[in-house]
């Protein structure tokens, strides 16, 4: 991995488990009617890019977010597993405020305080979900040296492993990623950087 790797993310468009305030990865909820429309303003956004592939965590949003780019580059949607959101075990689907409020705590936890060991009920630990990410974005710039890619992801594991890849620590806190509005990480050979953080 010595040449330079352009890599725009983007948070899923806006979602029914969003709009129901559901917790957990939920990998069946499809996109509402407004993320479908943010999904294309994305695209659009990056249709003047050299995107050369699109990849998308196994959620259904996460590939309907990715659909339209992907269309406007000529490509399929490559799904990765390792860009899911967090797990929150037996929690999965709930719809309590106080899973919520959780699982905010969980990723405060991971982010802020760096503590990887704590986790929501029987779900998944920092050090699980930094793991898989960050080897899903290493592989990424391996099997693309010297291009561009596009990966739609999610908030949690997105925010934890960019905050560690690219060395902004806990200054991403209070700043959460807002649905479809892209952002550019690269890979200089050495280390990651995020030059602009959108939240």
């Amino acid at each position: 991995m010595n040449a330079q790797v352009r890599v725009w993310c983007l948070r899923h468009a806006e979602s029914e488990n969003v709009t129901a305030a559901l917790a957990g990865a939920l990998p069946d909820a499809p996109l509402t009617e407004r993320g479908h429309e943010q999904s294309v303003r994305a695209a659009r956004a990056l249709a003047g890019d050299p995107i050369r592939a699109v990849y998308a965590s196994t959620a259904v949003r996460a590939c309907e977010t990715a659909e339209p780019l992907a269309a406007a580059h000529g490509l399929p949607v490559l799904v990765v597993p390792g860009l899911v959101e967090m797990g929150i075990g037996r929690e999965e689907g709930s719809g309590d405020p106080a899973v919520r409020a959780r699982t905010a705590e969980v990723l405060r936890s991971w982010v802020v305080d760096g503590d990887l060991d704590e986790r929501v009920a029987d779900g998944e630990s920092g050090h699980e979900v930094l793991d898989r990410t960050t080897t899903a974005f290493r592989c990424i710039a391996e099997w693309h040296s010297g291009e561009t890619a596009a990966v739609v992801g999610h908030v949690a594991s997105l925010t934890l492993a960019l905050s560690r890849l690219c060395g902004l620590g806990s200054s991403v806190w209070g700043a959460p990623l807002a649905h479809a509005e892209p952002f550019l990480v690269e890979w200089d050979g050495g280390r990651w950087c995020c030059a602009a953080w959108p939240g």
